[in-house]
This record gives C-alpha cells, structure tokens and sequence, in this order.
C-alpha cells in the first residue's frame, strides 16, 4: 500500500516525502514519538460508515472526534467502522490508512484545526511509514471539506 500512496501523491502533484519508522507509527503518539513532533502535527486518518459510504476524517492527533459534528458537517449519520470493513473497502488496514490512495471513493472531513499547524505527518499505507505534508495539500488532495470535529470536553 505504501507504492499507491507514493503514486497518489505523485498524481497530486505530491513530492514523496514518505519515511518509515522501524520503531512504528500505528497511533498518533507513536507517531508523534518517532517523528519527534507534537502529537498535534499528526493528521490521523479515521474511517467512518455513513450506510455503506466510507467517511474518512482527517484530524489533529491531539483531538478525539465527535460523529455528531462529522454528520452535521456532511449531512448522513456516520457510525464507528469496524477493522475489516476498513480494510475491505480502503484497501488499508487500520493503523496505515493514508489520507490519498484508497481503493474507493471517500467522503473526506478535515479537522480545521489542522491549518494552524505545519508540518503534518500523515499515514502512508502502512503502520510504518508516513509522509510529510500541509494542511493546504491535504485539502487539495483530498478535495476534502474543513470543518470543526473534535470532541469538546
């Protein structure tokens, strides 16, 4: 999966700033951890359902994510999705899903909070590797819609 995300960036007109961790990347801690960036800065990928539609949330790696705010934002109910649907329908297997090179269409929210920040590591198609990218590319590539979703406390 790592090889279709390095060409989806390309085709996004992308540079291929994918780097792997051997000590891993699965959550946005180890992320943070290997990077040796703020948990922030990491742009997590979570896959919703909405029906049998895949909800893909882009967001802040600091933040938890209301489904409340993610349905109002695209007008359908969205539900936890569980590993092997992700899987069966991204092409990803939880802990690697990229933003870009899904093997479906996606619906794509991203957390606002992400343009204040830069850089942002996002996953690369496996819980290995990641790509560096802005907020601004992640919109382009994903011609996703900005809006509020995280988990007030």
């Amino acid at each position: 999966m790592i090889e279709t995300v390095r060409q989806a960036l390309r085709d996004a007109g992308h540079g291929d700033t994918i780097l792997a961790f051997a000590e891993g990347t699965r959550s946005a801690q180890d992320a943070a951890r290997s990077i040796d960036c703020s948990v922030a800065q990491i742009a997590k990928s979570i896959v919703f359902r909405a029906g049998e539609e895949v909800v893909l949330v882009i967001a802040s790696g600091a933040h938890r994510i209301d489904r409340g705010k993610v349905a109002a934002l695209i007008g359908l109910p969205v539900k936890p999705a569980d590993p092997a649907w992700v899987q069966e329908k991204t092409g990803f297997a939880v802990g690697g899903v990229a933003p870009v090179g899904h093997a479906c269409r996606v619906v794509t929210v991203i957390d606002r909070e992400l343009l204040a920040l830069d850089p942002l590591w996002a996953a690369a198609g496996s819980p290995m590797h990641v790509f560096r990218t802005t907020a601004e590319q992640l919109i382009a590539m994903t011609q996703g819609t900005v809006g509020e979703v995280k988990q007030d406390l």
